[in-house]
């Protein structure tokens, strides 16, 4: 009896719990690019080409195996528009009953295979160290999901980075030694960039035709869109960029978009690189002293501890989770988050940087565009919407927890224990945009001044009776409580002036 296999565009690797589970003399791969999938949110026309690049080339990897793979492009005459669509029309195709599949990371997507006609059987997914049933069993009982306790357990499943029952080096944690400024060069050319082939170049094409009005640049294109391609940037980058990755992670600098970042998160979740061997492989340049500590475990505890982590917040928290709003924020996403102009020196490079490249790193997403809007009050589900469309590496099960509860607090505390919120003085600290502003990081108020250090204390101040009794930042009331009433007021003044301009779409 012919089973279909479903293989989404995020689940590229041969080791995948529904291929392990098929047999390739009797069941049909099913893989499909379908306009429901590339039009859920505008995304990124880079991100899109990556998927559909990638998706060929893993289903000719298959074939070549000797699995019989039914391939929808996006611009087949048939081709049903969604995933569910593609599997109904395959079995009827190939008289299957029955279809097996490894759990999307979407709830949406685990929904719409759930209400199929076809019974379709979704595996676990492997791929990860943590199931479902080990994180809620952690969390269970638990008054604090903290990350890095949840970590500590991977560090022990894994055995990564232990000397017996102990963590190497004496500490679990060497974030302290990697929060240098950024240096005056950066000796690491970056990741390997990928000529595209006639593969790629019919996907660009094909995407240029369909998507063109969507917020991003599609050319260059560089990704890698194979195993063996994205397994040498990841060689490269060890050798070049991870012996100094950890100082310089939280760094920001002009003109230099990925610093000493491995640029690998779009690999691990689209299926191309393995988590666990990257960490491996990581740990090995530690042992023989080709990489310090504090590099390879800063890496390392963002693959096996925050990843995992957020995986199990957004499965445990349910499919409602993306609608949090704690902090009943409700503005909308101002223009220059799609490219609008704007005097902000930060906030114009990170955007420019994510329009041309579909990438930025975590500073860059936590603590300019996260850390703005909430400022600004957006509503966090325009903001989770615009994450989610403009990274290469966001899929939902990573990008939600990071921007509904670590960016924009919006699910009330669950992974943040305060609000990751800072005046303009950690751009200044980490980044060299402040020197080319227009505005002036030091001004508080007044002509010039920096919006973040307005709009810092705006924040505090309208959620005040929320965070009024946080230990975490009982320092910062302190501080706002010791200024004059009239200092206070006209902060508030001038910080709700310049929300009105930009709310009119005036450039800001």
């Amino acid at each position: 009896m012919v089973r279909l296999v479903l293989v989404l565009g995020d689940q590229l690797s041969l080791g995948l719990s529904a291929l392990r589970e098929a047999d390739p003399e009797t069941d049909v791969v099913v893989m499909a690019e379908v306009m429901d999938e590339a039009s859920c949110v505008p995304h990124h026309p880079k991100k899109i080409a990556f998927c559909f690049a990638a998706m060929r080339k893993f289903a000719a990897r298959l074939q070549g195996l000797g699995w019989q793979v039914a391939y929808t492009r996006l611009d087949d005459e048939e081709n049903a528009g969604s995933i569910g669509g593609e599997l109904i029309r395959r079995a009827a195709e190939f008289d299957a009953s029955e279809a097996i599949a490894t759990e999307p990371g979407e709830f949406r997507l685990i929904a719409e295979l759930e209400d199929l006609p076809l019974p379709v059987h979704q595996f676990a997914d492997s791929r990860f160290v943590a199931t479902h049933a080990e994180f809620d069993r952690w969390a269970e009982g638990r008054k604090q999901l903290r990350m890095e306790y949840f970590y500590r357990e991977m560090r022990r499943k894994t055995g990564l980075l232990m000397e017996d029952d102990e963590p190497a080096g004496g500490k679990w944690n060497y974030d302290h030694d990697n929060r240098k400024p950024p240096p005056e060069g950066i000796g690491f050319e970056g990741p390997l960039r990928f000529e595209p082939d006639e593969a790629v170049e019919e996907v660009l094409a094909l995407v240029e035709g369909r998507f063109a009005e969507n917020f991003g640049t599609l050319r260059p294109f560089w990704f890698a869109t194979d195993h063996e391609q994205a397994e040498a940037q990841f060689a490269h980058w060890l050798a070049h960029g991870l012996p100094k990755f950890g100082d310089y992670q939280d760094a920001m600098m002009e003109g230099e978009p990925f610093l000493y970042h491995a640029v690998i998160g779009l690999y691990l979740n689209a299926g191309l690189l393995d988590p666990l061997e990257v960490c491996r492989r990581a740990e090995a340049e530690w042992q023989t002293g080709r990489a310090p500590l504090n590099a390879v475990e800063g890496f390392v505890r963002q693959i096996i501890g925050w990843r995992e982590y957020v995986r199990g917040i957004y499965f445990r928290e349910g499919p409602r989770y993306v609608e949090r709003n704690a902090l009943e924020q409700s503005r909308d996403l101002p223009a220059m988050f799609w490219g609008g102009e704007t005097g902000m020196a930060c906030v114009e490079a990170a955007v420019a940087q994510t329009r041309d490249e579909a990438y930025a790193h975590h500073i860059q997403r936590l603590m300019v565009t996260g850390n703005f809007a909430l400022l600004a009050g957006v509503d966090p589900a325009q903001v989770h919407e615009w994450y989610l469309a403009v990274y290469a590496d966001a899929y939902e099960w990573v990008e939600a927890p990071n921007v509904i509860g670590m960016s924009q607090f919006a699910d009330g505390g669950i992974i943040a224990s305060k609000p990751y919120v800072s005046s303009g003085n950690y751009i200044d600290k980490m980044s060299d945009h402040c020197s080319g502003c227009a505005y002036k990081v030091k001004v508080k108020t007044g002509e010039g001044a920096c919006p973040f250090n307005l709009l810092y204390w705006h924040f505090l101040d309208r959620h005040r009776d929320r965070f009024k009794g946080n230990p975490r930042m009982a320092q910062m009331y302190a501080t706002w409580d010791r200024m004059t009433s009239d200092k206070r007021e006209t902060i508030i003044v001038e910080a709700d002036a310049w929300l009105a301009r930009m709310d009119a779409g005036e450039p800001v």
